[in-house]
Parts: structure tokens; C-alpha cells; sequence
């Protein structure tokens, strides 16, 4: 049959991970459990920002727009997962991946320019402290993070047009639990060396541009700590960017794996996906939380506040 007469895709089928009922259903439980853990620790993060004057600085300003993007992320993969994983035809409307696809591409980019921007502005707090609270002022914050999230929708926007803009015919199998290019471009119609092009051109604006920026901040920072002439003052910058940086290493890490290395195994990209998209969002909250005292502290300052409430 020619490809002109071939039926255009208007749903998708996500083959998922595995066709293993008994894998499916532990998949399930997982997914489920880390995407509620997600909800609540980025939930409880961004209130305790939003609620407690102690963190209202512009590091748990950046922290509560990471944690949003988080949240968000999360919430475009993950639900839509855990249906097909409980369903036996795992179909999606070429609308619905459409949209999953431009919003985990908006808040995943997003994310990856606040990682970066969180590295600037403990750079600045670390090795400029006397001229920080000039530099980053409410106004400076609040367009740094903007253009985070205009970073998000330009990259997404690109991406999205690129890949869905190629004809869809016959084939509609996805090999993947999610809609992701790499796995729709797999599925097209047509020559994809331009959409593979731009994707990648996209992949070092947002992945190695920032990756470069991050470097070249924590660089900085460490010459900075080991000149620092008391054991306390190192220990206190280590602890402050330690949070940071561990999330920056999980996140981009398996990024750069996805979209700027060769084509791998399916398993191992379905499995590094699996890492950066549902269990990153909920790795963050908890490493910032455990790992820094002041979290800590507002956490048990809200838990008092409404026990006394109650009482």
C-alpha cells in the first residue's frame, strides 16, 4: 500500500515499559507511590516558602519555582502512566500527546534553566556576599525565573512544532510509556533528520548551555570554600550548595543521556526516562528538605503553629 493512501494517526498506542502483567502491576505501585510522594513533598515545599517569612529569600524563591515545574512535570507523565500500566488498550488521542509532549517539554526545560540559575545565585552568595543582597533583588529574581520559563515555552514550542509537524501514517505505536520525540519521531512518516536536528540544537540551548553555566559557577565556588581559611565556613558552603548540586547531577545527568548521547538500548532509554521524569520530581523536595536546616526548621515551626491551632 502507498503512503499516500495510508490512514493518518489520529490516537497513539504507549507500549509502555513491559507487556509482563504481574511487571505492569509492580510499575504500578511504584509509580504510584513515588508520583504521591512527589505531589506531597513539592506541595509542602512550596507552602512552607510561600507561608514562612525566613524563606523568603532568593534562593527558596528559585527552590519554589523549581519545585512548581516539579510538580507540574510529574503530573503530565505520570497519570496518564499509571492508566495505560492498569489498562489493556493504552491508547492516547493525537491531541492529548500533543499536548503531554509541549508540557513535559515546557516544564522539563524550565526546570533545567532554574537548576542553573540556583548555581548563579549560589555562586553570588558564596563568593561576592557583600555585593549579593545588591545584585539579587526581588526585581532581578523575578526576571530571572521569567525567563526560565520563557526558556521552557520557546524550547517546547520548537520542539513540539518540529516533531508533530511530520506526516503520521499507519504505524501509531509508540514504543515508550509516554509521549517523548525521540520515541514519536521513531513513528513518522517522513525523513526526521530536521526535526532530529532542531531537537538537538534545542538540547544544547537548554541542556549544555546551562550545564556550562553550572560548571563554571560551582568552579568558582570551590576555589572560593578552599581558600576559605575556617573548617566551619567550608562546611557551611559545602551544605548549602551540596543540595543543589546532587539535584543538578540527577537531573542532568540522565537529560544528557536521553537527548545528547547516541541511540541506545530501548530498555535503557525507557529506564533513564523513567529516572529524570518520574523519579527526579520526587528525589528534589526530599534532598532539599533533609539536607537543609532551615527547611527543617519551618517544617517544625507550620507543624506547631497548627498543632497549637487544633488545641
Amino acid at each position: 500500500m502507498s503512503q499516500s493512501n495510508q490512514t493518518w494517526v489520529t490516537e497513539f498506542l504507549l507500549l509502555g515499559i513491559s507487556d509482563d502483567p504481574q511487571i505492569q502491576l509492580l510499575l504500578f505501585v511504584l509509580f504510584l507511590v513515588v508520583y504521591l510522594i512527589t505531589v506531597f513533598g513539592n506541595l509542602l515545599l512550596i507552602s512552607l516558602v510561600l507561608t514562612d517569612s525566613q524563606l523568603h529569600t532568593p534562593m527558596y524563591f528559585f527552590l519554589c519555582n523549581l519545585s512548581t515545574a516539579d510538580l507540574f512535570f510529574s503530573t503530565t507523565i505520570v497519570p496518564q502512566a499509571l492508566f495505560n500500566l492498569l489498562s489493556r488498550r493504552k491508547d492516547i488521542s493525537f491531541i492529548g500527546c500533543a499536548a503531554q509532549l509541549l508540557l513535559f517539554l515546557l516544564f522539563g526545560c524550565t526546570e533545567c534553566a532554574l537548576l542553573a540559575v540556583m548555581s548563579y545565585d549560589r555562586y553570588l552568595a558564596i563568593c561576592d556576599p557583600m555585593h549579593y543582597p545588591l545584585i539579587m533583588t526581588g526585581r532581578v529574581c523575578g526576571h530571572l525565573a521569567l525567563g526560565c520559563w520563557a526558556s521552557g515555552i520557546l524550547v517546547s514550542l520548537v520542539d513540539t512544532t518540529f516533531t508533530l509537524r511530520l506526516p503520521y501514517q499507519g504505524d501509531n505505536r509508540i514504543d515508550h510509556f509516554f509521549c517523548e520525540p525521540p520515541a514519536i519521531l521513531a513513528v513518522a512518516s517522513a525523513d526526521i533528520h530536521s526535526a532530529e536536528t532542531a531537537i538537538f540544537l534545542m538540547g544544547i540551548l537548554i541542556l549544555l548551555a546551562p550545564v556550562s553555566l553550572i560548571l563554571v559557577s560551582y568552579g568558582s565556588i570551590i576555589v572560593t570554600v578552599v581558600r576559605m581559611k575556617t573548617t566551619s565556613g567550608r562546611l557551611k558552603a559545602f551544605s548549602t550548595c551540596g543540595s543543589h548540586l546532587l539535584v543538578v547531577i540527577l537531573f542532568y545527568g540522565s537529560g544528557v543521556i536521553a537527548y545528547m548521547t547516541p541511540k541506545s538500548a530501548k530498555l535503557l532509554g525507557k529506564l533513564v526516562s523513567v529516572f529524570y521524569s518520574v523519579i527526579t520530581p520526587m528525589l528534589n523536595p526530599l534532598i532539599y528538605s533533609l539536607k537543609n536546616k532551615d527547611v527543617k526548621k519551618a517544617f517544625m515551626n507550620a507543624a506547631i503553629k497548627r498543632l497549637f491551632c487544633k488545641l
